[in-house]
């Protein structure tokens, strides 16, 4: 019998988050993950761009907006065949594929222009929403402003209290 795929869940002061991850899909990118949830990384950072009809980012500032750098990347495998649609986890990064680190977004509409192309890469999916999507929604549609000079930042601050292994 085959082992199930890990599972998290993002405790935020929205509700909580559960995610499947994708390890056979995405390795690399689950063990980073995983090694930061370990850690306690994401203990009590924010999403800090929420931007409505896209996605929903967080992982990387902390609740003074200020980022956290994370302790590596991870190259890119958004050529596994994943597709960045709704409900599924992905790796945010910078222009440089191999940049991505401790943020991930959460789509929330199929965004097909983040998939790897031809030999163009695209953004990893290594995951999706088990459960608790309505608070991936109640998020997606709170206010946000520009601050910190960044856009789309939350107004009241969405916050991750915790990254949890689901045993």
């Amino acid at each position: 019998m085959q082992a199930a795929n890990p599972r998290v869940a993002i405790n935020t002061n929205h509700g909580v988050i559960e995610v499947e991850l994708l390890q056979k899909l995405a390795p690399l990118t689950v063990t980073n993950f995983l090694d930061l949830v370990a850690s306690g990384f994401y203990s009590d950072l924010i999403f800090h761009r929420v931007i409505a009809n896209f996605m929903i980012q967080g992982g990387g500032y902390d609740q003074q907006i200020s980022y956290v750098p994370g302790p590596k990347t991870v190259a890119n495998e958004s050529f596994n065949g994943i597709k960045n649609t709704k409900g599924t986890v992905a790796m945010a990064r910078l222009s440089d594929p191999d940049s991505a680190d401790t943020q991930f977004f959460i789509n929330v509409k199929d965004n097909t222009h983040l998939d790897a192309a031809g030999s163009q890469a695209g953004y990893t999916v290594f995951g999706r929403i088990s459960a608790g999507y309505e608070v991936v929604e109640s998020i997606e549609l709170v206010s946000t402003h520009l601050s910190h000079g960044m856009a789309a930042v939350p107004e009241e601050l969405v916050i991750i209290s915790s990254i949890t292994l689901i045993e």
